[in-house]
């Protein structure tokens, strides 16, 4: 189970600091996509640090400089191109993936009006943020039933939440509230096969898309969410948690 492996690791961490840990009994295999740049990165980062086997996607593996050099094994991957999700399945066959972190996102057209909104965009933010995690997922679940974690985390945000709606960014809201329903659906499916899939907000982050202002860092982030991610277990499918691993309201 994930919880017993991630915890396991975890303790060695806090014992450790960040140096490398080394043991085959808490390793797992991780894969996160959109690892290029910001909270993907950082969980990368973070990963490794505790000694995990990491698979980092990119759709510019040419560009993926900080990536590559955390020594995490970098694979070409674009969400929304079937080619390209068919070739990252057929280059990881048979590789077992204990966690995977559908991290990769968009914000598109930020219109905060109805009337300045543009539905193609619309679409390509559904394409990436919806869609995006569910074809990688189908894509992965022999490795993903193949490995002892059997855990799939999709980050999502609390814009996606219809109870917490403070209005605008039409998109991304309603991208991310799909994304909490069609994980719902796939934790029911999965349940039986003894796969944990649970959505999280990784709170308003300093990255690229969250923007200077936002209220924390990247590294507080990605250390809180490790910490949700190594409690979980099969319980816990289905649910809507934050960073600090509050539940969130749908």
């Amino acid at each position: 189970m994930l919880k017993n492996i991630f915890l396991s690791a975890l303790l060695l961490f806090t014992v450790a600091g960040y140096s490398s840990v080394a043991s085959a009994e808490v390793s797992m295999t991780v894969l996160v996509t959109g690892a290029n740049r910001g909270i993907g990165l950082e969980l990368v980062r973070q990963m490794r640090a505790r000694g995990h086997q990491v698979i980092g996607t990119a759709r510019k593996p040419e560009q993926a400089m900080e990536l590559k050099e955390t020594g995490a094994r970098l694979v070409q991957l674009d969400v929304t191109d079937s080619n390209s999700i068919r070739a990252m399945a057929e280059q990881l066959k048979g590789q077992r993936i204990d966690l995977l972190i559908n991290n990769a996102g968009m914000l598109g057209h930020n219109a905060q009006s109805f009337a300045e909104t543009d539905f193609d965009q619309v679409i390509a933010t559904f394409d990436v943020n919806s869609l995006g995690p569910m074809r990688v997922t189908q894509a992965l679940l022999p490795n993903i039933l193949a490995g002892s974690g059997k855990t799939v985390i999709q980050i999502s945000s609390t814009m996606g939440s219809i109870a917490n709606n403070s209005g605008g960014y039409y998109g991304y809201r309603a991208s991310k509230a799909a994304l909490n329903m069609l994980n719902s659906s796939l934790a029911l499916e999965l349940a039986d096969k003894g796969i944990t899939s649970v959505v999280i907000h990784p709170g308003w982050v300093q990255t690229r898309l969250g923007g200077e202002n936002a209220a924390i860092t990247v590294e507080d982030s990605v250390t809180g969410m490790m910490q949700v991610i190594a409690k979980l277990g099969p319980e816990d499918s289905g649910r809507f948690l934050d960073y600090q691993g509050e539940e969130l309201p749908w």
